[in-house]
């Protein structure tokens, strides 16, 4: 007699919550990576819904958490599945900031090195090829 065999496990991607913050000029407040494999690369802050979070209010811990900064969110901007990562694939989801409520911006938690305000256009060297399409979007809209 045969045992049968379970069946496979089943994979599921996590949620990625961005904020994209403009300054007067349109330019877009950017990160640039301390650690592992995309650091010195520059990114959206962005970071992992955690469970049992509200999306929206996750994605403006992660921006407080990596910029210092509080904010207001607006409408969804972008939102994108991530393969990049075969191992830890994400559905990111871009939210606007309305604006920015209290704080002066700075790599509050360490996952970022500094911090700069970048055109959408002409960004620095990117750790995510998706943050390549929410920029180029933004630039050509």
């Amino acid at each position: 007699m045969t045992m049968a065999q379970p069946p496979p496990q089943q994979r599921y991607p996590t949620v990625g919550v961005a904020v994209i913050l403009r300054d007067a000029d349109g330019r877009i407040l950017m990160g640039r990576r301390a650690h592992g494999r995309y650091a010195g690369l520059w990114c959206i802050p962005c970071g992992r819904l955690e469970w049992d979070e509200d999306v929206r209010a996750g994605a403006a811990r992660e921006f407080k958490e990596e910029t210092g900064l509080d904010v207001t969110l607006g409408e969804v901007a972008a939102v994108h599945s991530n393969f990049h990562d075969r191992e830890r694939q994400t559905v990111g989801i871009w939210f606007w900031a309305d604006k920015s409520l209290a704080g002066h911006p700075h790599p509050a938690d360490g996952e970022f090195s500094e911090l700069g305000w970048f055109a959408p256009g002409d960004p620095p060297a990117l750790a995510f090829p998706t943050d390549a399409l929410v920029l180029r979007d933004l630039a050509n809209g």
